[in-house]
């Protein structure tokens, strides 16, 4: 019961938080249901009267400020969509990226020297205090000398105390919310909320162990060794652990930071293109890209080229997976919306009952309203309302798998679009997944996919003895188990008998509860 009570209370307090701070009075999202539109109404009347004097763009921050580190996830999202939360909104909760109140520096030297090994001063030439601080951790410049005596300038990540903890009992809140929505809201199983936040749940634990994103730094830097204007900061390995990173410094300007950008003579809609083209390149060809590229994540040096830090969040894709989404990008470029829908069902996305030229009917009345028209001009609020809305007239389940990849998307293209407000999403990844479709499903891609199909035979037929051991002995098995019927072990007869001992005991409880019940409408006929 406790764990069931405790949740709901702090989920209670969230929805209480934003509605005192107005936060619902900033939902604008066209064409809503009755039910939520009256949910918005009656959570409106707990508005705190300040809150009528507060500029709208302060709300959402100051409630995500006070709920807590998962909660400030979600404003980082929120900031990448001016054009649903609108300029103002959007330019605020940016401060949420990487401006939070930092934690006491003398509780950071503590942090690093138990996750090192060693004091501070003997793994730093110099610690600074923090200039940056976020959701998960705050970064600290710092100096480190090499064995050859030189030094350099690096930025220390040291995880924020008790994070872990607070983003574990919110996890439980949503927990509670999406087997709530699951149990007693039929349409929401489609969804399928509890697979989702156990996605969510798994890459709050991976963004929480600082090693693994030291490797990501490492696989991402090979990966893109050779790509043109990106590439991702040095990892120092001996000086980090899992609740400290300390990587190369980055000098350069904050994407979030346009005034700055302009001043540097950065062409902003290039930056813009290159974010998107990026993005796509590492999603497409590597299947591994960057899962949180949000504008404090990303940086600008003198020349032009993107940094990208903070991969504490990776997303992966399997080759045929890359191979749906180039063609679903490259339908929608070309404008073959049969062949989109197409994919949709090869892929699994769409139940295999639906008629796909239905289907291709909707996604062509998605398709044509953006095209030939720039970013100014499409209301994406009511875009993503209509993608909802196909979603669950043909019955399309959440792909669990692509959850990092669809919220990235959006992220990615709302940080060009805060570059480039007349940005033309097709246009710019045409050159990407173009190229992409050519190489491999073109004939250079057919004749390396045959390769690939004999190499497997090859394997396939390396490995036939020990199939074929593994058959025999299945054979043997069966044949006892025939001969002298099914054996367990001690340990499975055990725990048949105890699960049988428990059903029991069920089924004599309910047995009694059934009888008080019969007894009790029995007396009140017979009075």
């Amino acid at each position: 019961m406790p764990f069931a009570v405790m949740p709901l209370f702090r989920l209670a307090r969230a929805g209480f938080v934003m509605a005192r701070e107005g936060v619902f009075g900033l939902a604008h999202l066209p064409d809503l249901p009755t039910g939520p539109r009256v949910a918005i109404s009656v959570a409106r009347l707990l508005e705190r009267r300040a809150v009528k004097d507060k500029s709208a763009e302060l709300r959402l921050s100051d409630a995500l400020n006070r709920l807590g580190p998962s909660y400030v996830k979600l404003g980082q999202f929120l900031a990448t969509r001016a054009d649903v939360v609108g300029k103002e909104a959007a330019k605020d909760l940016s401060a949420l990226q990487d401006r939070l109140p930092a934690f006491d520096h003398e509780e950071a030297r503590k942090a690093v020297a138990e996750q090192l090994g060693m004091p501070v001063e003997e793994a730093f030439v110099e610690f600074g205090v923090a200039v940056a601080a976020a959701s998960i951790a705050q970064v600290h410049p710092a100096v480190v000398r090499d064995k050859d005596g030189t030094e350099r300038k690096v930025a220390v990540k040291i995880l924020r105390p008790g994070v872990q903890r607070r983003f574990k009992r919110d996890l439980e809140s949503y927990y509670l919310v999406a087997h709530l929505a699951e149990r007693f809201h039929e349409p929401s199983r489609r969804l399928r909320p509890v697979a989702v936040v156990d996605t969510l749940a798994q890459s709050v634990a991976m963004e929480m162990d600082f090693r693994l994103e030291a490797a990501a730094l490492s696989e991402m830097a090979e990966n893109t060794a050779d790509d043109p204007g990106f590439r991702v900061p040095n990892v120092d390995w001996l000086r980090s652990a899992k609740g400290v990173l300390t990587m190369e410094w980055i000098d350069g300007c904050k994407m979030s930071d346009v005034d700055g950008l302009k001043a540097a003579g950065h062409e902003l809609e290039e930056l813009g293109n290159a974010v998107i083209q990026s993005f796509l390149r590492h999603t497409l060809r590597d299947g591994f890209f960057h899962a949180d590229m949000h504008q404090g994540n990303l940086f600008v040096e003198s020349d032009g080229t993107l940094v990208a830090v903070d991969l504490g969040i990776v997303g992966r894709l399997s080759k045929l997976e890359r191979r749906f989404l180039a063609e679903i990008l490259f339908g929608f470029i070309i404008r073959n919306y049969r062949r989109v829908a197409e994919v949709h069902f090869e892929a699994g996305y769409v139940p295999a009952h639906q008629d796909v030229d239905m289907f291709a009917q909707a996604i062509r009345a998605i398709g044509e309203p953006i095209h030939g028209h720039d970013a100014s001009e499409i209301s994406m609020a009511r875009l993503l309302t209509q993608l909802f809305e196909v979603t669950e007239l043909f019955e399309m389940k959440t792909q669990t798998q692509l959850i990092m990849l669809q919220k990235n998307m959006v992220v990615v293209e709302g940080v060009a679009r805060s570059l480039n407000p007349r940005l033309d999403m097709w246009k710019t990844a045409e050159p990407v997944v173009g190229d992409w479709i050519k190489e491999h499903l073109g004939p250079v891609g057919k004749l390396r996919d045959a390769g690939d199909v004999f190499s497997a035979l090859g394997r396939m037929a390396n490995d036939l003895p020990l199939f074929a051991d593994r058959i025999g002995r299945m054979s043997e098995e069966l044949e006892k188990m025939t001969n002298s019927g099914l054996r367990f072990d001690a340990e499975t007869a055990e725990a048949i008998g105890k699960a049988e001992a428990r059903y029991t005991r069920s089924g004599r409880i309910a047995l009694w509860v059934i009888a008080i019940s019969m007894a009790t409408m029995a007396i009140d006929v017979l009075s």
